[in-house]
């Protein structure tokens, strides 16, 4: 079988490696067990229903939220040679009379259905006659009231489990803290079910949170340098997202606006022309949700405060699905918590409005963190980290920083004395020595902790217990009422055995880009072959009318930019590339690879010669060098698998250029630093590197210099000078 599994994913899907913990999922599925599976968004969480559906006897039933999901996801699969189908309201009868001929006569892999279609009687009656692989249910925390998106239509699939009792169901959610996760294991009855959480990281997504002052600008500023890149912009309102997308159509970007209150026929118009790249950037509310299933959105701004941490991580997973480097921006102001908070207590529902409170809270609390976005954002849902990610803004700009040992100790032995059962604005009631009626009440006047922090104000207490959750010293159950309880990393502080360090609140930055560094921000890859790549891509998709990405997505392109594939065994091998791909447009895209790089005149006759001459005058060490370069690997990745300096690695490659390798040198140089030194080499020349370090800023080492002096003497030689 595990053979088996892994040539359905390199010939089908084109990939060559499971993630992790793909293959186990796979396989017990495919062996007939219920599963619930949370994933991060981009993760990989379709092929681990799709592989079981080739793979078992009978049709796999997909459950999808929204149309313009399913038919992605079905354009996907028929480009890869998949059998698959949807059934929504979008088809007319003929279509929809189609489809249910392929059911009927057993020739589809995969159907794709809304829950309301599914739950119909008669529909139910017809698939108790079929032979069902599987059911797969996706976004699963809409069946749960602590989900961000509860949806009821959701509640009725718990009736599945009885009413086909030997049908594997899947659950599937990118978004579900450990109380969400209960809850939807119990409405859906699957009790038995294996749970896999395979955490809820995205390292390839940069967070940056900003003080919201002059939206509009700061958002131009943003997006002034991406205007080759897709994004989303979120914003609260209807008037707020038409105001945004004039205000950028105005000022030359290419956007539409796309909320609820527009023409179905504008949504859907906007949202294809998205998916195909014709247009570049949608400004929308939520209501521009879960049916993206664009993988090349290389931005998420949030222009506006999202409801919920769900919703923030939901909406900003978005970006960067494909795994390339990708930005999530946030504009954080308090005018925007208390709008948010009229609207969640214009409910009528007591209990949806307490949970929804809650929720409000603690994005507040991410939004005014002075710890790692990311271990903030991750400690959320139960994935505790005990490092920074060096990948956000507190990590690349980080606010002043102080001993608060003392502080965090008085604040834990009160979570303690007070018996765990209280939220974060009692606790500081305490600490302060509050007399109100509850303290009193409580007798919590009483407890050694009460008064101690009296000299500190209650706003410095708040984000002082803040910074405590998100470094995992406290927990916070928002099932009851936000209840602080000690994590088992509280008690060496308690005892002294651990120092707290925290950080001092940081009322503005200067730019939003200072100190900041876009995630994996080198390109390993030919940007001028990749940019060629995507010209050809949409050409192709244009005449198919499909959107891009169904061809091949960024991510493959990147690799064909870094590969530089030259004949069609060595195009298979990358990721993306199935047998089917590279049937239809494997020709296609080799040609233009090889006219980019001058091969039908050149380097046919030169690149083996310059192999073989580099193969023989090379070192060992710098052979090995070469060798990492090829597979793809950074700077700090070839160091550290060397055992060598940054700076070794650096004069490698230089020789290896010098020796007519081909290497792109810039792509291990952060892009701001290359003008600055290209610039003093225009200067001055190619003279001693310790006079080109003296008049560079201290940030630009020498292996920098070696890389870009390089690449700048190369060009020289190539254009003759």
């Amino acid at each position: 079988m595990t053979a088996s599994i892994h040539q359905t994913l390199q010939t089908v899907f084109g990939y060559h490696e499971f993630r992790h913990p793909q293959q186990e999922v796979i396989e017990r599925a495919i062996a007939g067990d219920d599963l619930f599976l949370v994933m991060p968004t981009g993760g990989g969480k379709s092929l681990c229903y799709q592989i079981p559906a080739l793979h078992r006897d009978g049709v796999a039933v997909v459950v999808s939220p929204l149309i313009a999901l399913m038919k992605d996801q079905v354009d996907a699969l028929l480009a890869n040679g998949v059998r698959a189908a949807c059934l929504n309201s979008s088809l007319s009868a003929t279509e929809a009379g189609r489809v249910f001929q392929q059911i009927d006569a057993g020739t589809l892999d995969l159907l794709y259905v809304a829950p309301e279609r599914l739950m119909m009687p008669d529909f139910l009656e017809r698939l108790s006659s079929l032979k069902l692989a599987l059911f797969a249910i996706d976004e699963a925390h809409c069946i749960s009231q602590w989900g961000h998106d509860f949806r009821p239509e959701y509640t009725q699939l718990g009736r599945l489990r009885p009413l086909f009792p030997k049908v594997p169901i899947l659950a599937m959610t990118a978004t579900a803290d450990p109380e969400t996760r209960k809850d939807i294991l119990g409405q859906l009855g699957l009790a038995a079910a294996t749970v896999f959480v395979a955490g809820f990281d995205r390292p390839n997504i940069t967070y940056t949170v900003i003080p919201k002052q002059k939206p509009l600008a700061q958002l131009g500023s943003f997006l002034s340098t991406r205007h080759d890149e897709a994004g989303i912009v979120y914003a609260l309102s209807r008037k707020r997202v038409e105001e945004v997308a004039d205000r950028l159509q105005a000022a030359g970007f290419n956007a539409a606006a796309y909320h609820a209150g527009l023409p179905d026929t504008e949504r859907r118009r906007v949202q294809e022309a998205f998916q195909r790249d014709d247009i570049r950037i949608v400004v929308a509310t939520v209501a521009f949700g879960m049916g993206i299933d664009k993988p090349n959105v290389r931005f998420v701004v949030h222009y506006d405060l999202p409801k919920s941490i769900e919703s923030y991580y939901q909406e900003t997973g978005r970006a960067g699905r494909d795994g390339l480097p990708s930005e999530a921006l946030m504009l954080f102001g308090m005018g925007d918590v208390m709008t948010a908070r009229k609207l969640i207590e214009n409910s009528d529902n007591a209990e949806r409005i307490r949970i929804e409170l809650q929720k409000l809270n603690a994005m507040v609390a991410y939004g005014e963190a002075l710890t790692c976005r990311r271990r903030a954002l991750l400690s959320y849902f139960g994935d505790q980290r005990d490092h920074d990610c060096g990948n956000c803004d507190i990590c690349t700009d980080p606010p002043q920083r102080f001993d608060a040992t003392v502080l965090a100790q008085k604040a834990l032995s009160c979570v303690y004395r007070t018996g765990e059962r209280f939220g974060m604005l009692h606790i500081i009631d305490v600490l302060r020595g509050s007399k109100n009626q509850r303290v009193l009440d409580l007798k919590h006047d009483t407890l050694s902790t009460w008064g101690v922090g009296v000299d500190t104000p209650a706003t410095q207490w708040e984000n002082i217990i803040r910074q405590l959750i998100h470094l995992g010293y406290l927990t916070q159950d928002f099932t009851r009422f936000g209840v602080l309880g000690l994590s088992s990393s509280a008690r060496p502080v308690l005892k002294g055995e651990t120092a707290v360090i925290l950080g001092k609140p940081r009322d503005t930055l200067e730019t939003m880009e200072r100190g900041k560094k876009r995630a994996g921000g080198r390109r390993d890859y030919d940007q001028a072959l990749f940019d060629r790549l995507r010209v050809l891509r949409k050409r192709i998709a244009d005449e198919a009318k499909l959107p891009p990405f169904v061809i091949f997505s960024d991510a493959t392109l990147a690799e064909m930019a870094r590969t530089i594939p030259d004949n069609r065994q060595e195009l298979r091998q990358v990721n993306g590339v199935g047998e089917l791909k590279l049937d239809k447009y494997g020709d296609a895209f080799l040609a233009e690879i090889r006219q980019y790089q001058g091969r039908e005149s050149r380097i046919a006759t030169t690149a083996g010669q310059i192999e073989n001459d580099l193969s023989l005058s090379l070192s060992a060490t710098k052979r090995e060098t070469l060798r990492l370069y090829k597979e793809g690997l950074n700077l700090s990745e070839m160091a550290t698998r060397r055992g060598l300096s940054e700076g070794t690695i650096a004069s490698h490659l230089e020789d290896l250029a010098n020796a007519g390798a081909t290497v792109n040198l810039l792509a291990f140089v952060d892009d701001e630093k290359v003008p600055l030194i290209m610039q003093k080499l225009k200067q001055h020349g190619a003279f001693a590197l310790s006079k080109l370090k003296e008049e560079l800023p201290e940030e630009i080492s020498y292996g920098d210099i070696r890389l870009v002096r390089a690449a700048w003497a190369n060009t020289k030689a190539d254009n003759g000078h």
